[in-house]
C-alpha cells in the first residue's frame, strides 16, 4: 500500500492508543513482526499528541513523540481543531524531522473531548475540518512527508459525516483517510458497520480508504478488506496483550501461513520485554506501572492462579517481575479462550457536545478551549 512517499509492503496500521503506543508497545510489535513473519511491514502510529501541547514544547508531549532508533517509518498522530495551531504543529515536526508521516484524529469519542467540539465532533463542521487538513497539508508542502487522517461514522446515526469527511480530507490533499466504522454514540460498543466502510470507499477514489473496527484476527483483516474493497486496515484494540498479532495479519495479507501462536512460556518472555522496554522509555519505577495495565490481556485465557494474576498487576520492580513470571507453566498452549474482541468497549450514549453544535456545520469559528486536553487522550 502507498501513502503518499510512504511505500507499506503490508497495508496494516496500527492504530494509536492513547497509554498503550508509545515506543516500547511499538518497539515490541516490531521485534515480533520481524521474529515471527521475517520482516517489518505496516505501519506503526505513536500515541496522539495534541497539536498545541507540540508548539508549545511541553515536556510530557514530546517525551511521547519518542522513537526508536531504528524505527522507519516513524509515524505521529495529532489532536488539532485550530487551523492555524496544526499549521505550526506540522511545520515543526517537518523542519525539525520528527516524524515522517502526520495522522490527523478526529475520531476520539471520549465526553471530555466531544463536549468542547473536539475529535469525533469536529467533521460535523465541513469547512472548518476542511480548513485544519488544508493547514497540515499546507506545512509539510514540498517534503516527503504525507498527511492522513482519521474519522468515525459521524456523531450518531442522525448525523453521519463520513462521506463528506472523506471527500474533504482528500480534496484538501491528505494522502489517505482512515474510517473507524462506528459512531461517537456507539464509542466502542456493538460492531462496527463494515457497509459504511464499503460506502466511503466507493465514496473515496482518489486516496486509500483504510477501515477500522472489529478486527481481532488475521481473518478479519483479510475479510474487512475482501468485503469493503478497502486498501488496508487499522488495528486497535485486537492487539491489546497480543503485540505478535502484526506478524499474523503480515502473513494472512501476503497468503503466507500464519505463525503459531505463542506458548504461555513464550508470552512470558515477550511480557518481561515489555517490561524492560517500558523501564527504558519511563525509567523503571513508572515503566513497571504502566506495565500492569497489559497484564490481564496478556493473560487472557491461560489457567493462570488469582494470587499470581494480583501480584503480577502490583508488579513494581524487573526482578519481581521476573520471579512471578517464572511461576508460570511455560508449556501450555495459546488457548482459544483468548481470542475474539478485547480491550474496552463500554455502552452507547449520547455524545456531549458544545452548546448549539449542530446548529449550522458550516460555521468555522475555533472551539472555545478544545485543544486544551492533554497529548494522549
Amino acid at each position: 500500500m502507498r501513502i503518499g512517499s510512504l511505500e507499506l509492503a503490508s497495508p496494516v496500521v496500527l492504530a494509536p492508543m492513547a497509554g498503550i503506543t508509545n515506543v516500547a508497545f511499538r518497539t515490541l510489535c516490531r521485534e515480533l513482526e520481524i521474529a515471527r513473519a521475517g520482516s517489518v511491514s505496516g505501519l506503526y502510529v505513536c500515541e496522539m499528541v495534541t497539536a498545541r501541547a507540540l508548539v508549545e514544547r511541553q515536556p510530557a508531549t514530546l517525551h511521547m513523540t519518542t522513537f526508536g532508533p531504528t524505527e522507519t517509518p516513524r509515524s505521529l498522530q495529532l489532536y488539532t481543531v485550530d487551523p492555524e495551531t496544526t499549521y505550526r504543529a506540522a511545520k515543526m515536526i517537518v523542519d525539525e524531522n520528527m516524524a515522517d508521516h502526520i495522522d490527523m484524529n478526529f475520531g476520539c469519542p471520549v465526553p471530555k473531548v466531544t463536549r468542547k467540539g473536539g475529535g469525533a465532533a469536529l467533521p460535523y463542521k465541513r469547512t472548518l475540518f476542511g480548513r485544519i487538513v488544508a493547514a497540515a497539508v499546507r506545512a509539510t508542502e514540498g517534503t516527503d512527508v504525507p498527511v492522513t487522517v482519521k474519522f468515525r461514522v459521524g456523531i450518531d446515526d442522525a448525523n453521519h459525516t463520513h462521506l463528506d469527511a472523506g471527500r474533504i480530507a482528500a480534496a484538501e490533499g491528505a494522502a489517505a483517510v482512515a474510517l473507524h466504522a462506528r459512531t461517537a454514540a456507539q464509542r466502542y460498543s456493538g460492531s462496527a458497520d463494515w457497509n459504511e466502510i464499503a460506502r466511503l470507499k466507493e465514496h473515496v477514489t482518489d486516496v486509500p480508504v483504510l477501515g477500522n473496527g472489529d478486527i481481532f484476527a488475521a481473518a478479519d483483516a483479510v475479510r474487512m478488506m475482501a468485503e469493503t474493497g478497502c486498501d488496508g486496515v487499522v488495528v486497535g484494540r485486537g492487539c491489546l496483550g497480543r503485540p505478535w498479532l502484526f506478524a499474523e495479519l503480515s502473513a494472512a495479507l501476503a497468503g503466507r501461513p500464519e505463525p503459531v501462536p505463542p506458548t504461555l512460556g513464550e508470552v512470558a518472555v515477550i511480557v518481561a520485554r515489555h517490561a524492560e522496554l517500558l523501564a527504558d522509555h519511563h525509567g523503571e519505577d513508572k515503566g513497571l506501572r504502566e506495565l500492569r495495565k497489559h497484564v490481564s490481556w496478556y493473560l487472557r485465557g491461560f489457567p493462570a492462579g488469582s494470587d499470581l494474576r494480583v501480584a503480577l498487576a502490583l508488579v513494581s520492580s524487573l526482578a519481581e517481575l521476573d520471579g512471578l513470571l517464572a511461576q508460570l507453566d511455560p508449556t501450555i498452549p495459546f488457548p482459544k479462550d483468548a481470542e475474539g474482541p478485547r480491550g474496552r468497549q463500554g455502552s452507547p450514549g449520547n455524545v456531549a457536545l458544545p452548546d448549539g453544535w449542530l446548529d449550522d456545520p458550516e460555521d468555522c469559528l475555533v472551539p472555545a478551549g478544545a485543544d486544551l486536553m492533554h497529548s494522549g487522550g
